[in-house]
């Protein structure tokens, strides 16, 4: 028996998410999520991952504002979100009821997202992993203003139900027999 796929729309409706990913904007999670399907699909990359690992690359934000500012300076040196992201995404997957492997290559990818994390250095990243943090960077602006950007909560669920749609269609076309898509769900 196959398992409803875990959407990307139950994924921000969660309270964990929307606690969360608000901290690092819903525009900036939203528009990333975009980019890594066609980044996916351009690249034969599963687009379920990394729509997921997109939108919750950044789900490990914290606030680091000084004095009202966003203290980028500190951010860049001191911030671990990439790691914090990594847990509480496995934790957000598993809960919606994820396949295990897919929600620790979610993980993963969110883990190694962040070009400036002292873990990248001297790796060799899968392709999944490349392409969120690639995703991230197109929309990346100085001192971490794409952060401040907002959109609200029903624009980002709109955007994010036609995204669900696009990978639904996507994955009913591929001709891959393994847990990177559903067709390989128990």
């Amino acid at each position: 028996m196959k398992l409803p796929r875990v959407t990307l729309v139950s994924l921000l409706t969660d309270s964990i998410a929307l606690k969360h990913l608000r901290v690092a904007g819903f525009r900036h999670a939203v528009v990333a999520a975009e980019y890594a399907y066609d980044l996916a699909k351009e690249r034969n990359v599963c687009t379920d991952l990394a729509t997921k690992a997109a939108l919750l690359h950044d789900i490990g934000h914290t606030s680091w504002e000084k004095h009202g500012k966003w203290d980028f300076e500190s951010y860049d040196y001191f911030d671990i979100h990439p790691i914090k992201g990594a847990e509480r995404a496995h934790e957000l997957l598993t809960l919606k009821g994820e396949h295990l492997g897919k929600a620790r290559e979610i993980a993963l990818a969110i883990l190694f997202h962040s070009g400036s994390s002292p873990i990248n250095t001297n790796l060799k990243l899968t392709p999944l992993q490349e392409l969120v943090m690639e995703a991230d960077d197109i929309d990346e602006l100085d001192d971490g203003e794409h952060h401040n950007i907002e959109i609200s909560l029903e624009d980002a669920l709109d955007r994010l139900e036609i995204l669900d749609n696009k990978v639904a269609r996507h994955l009913d076309d591929c001709n891959k027999e393994c847990w990177d898509c559903r067709k390989g769900q128990v």
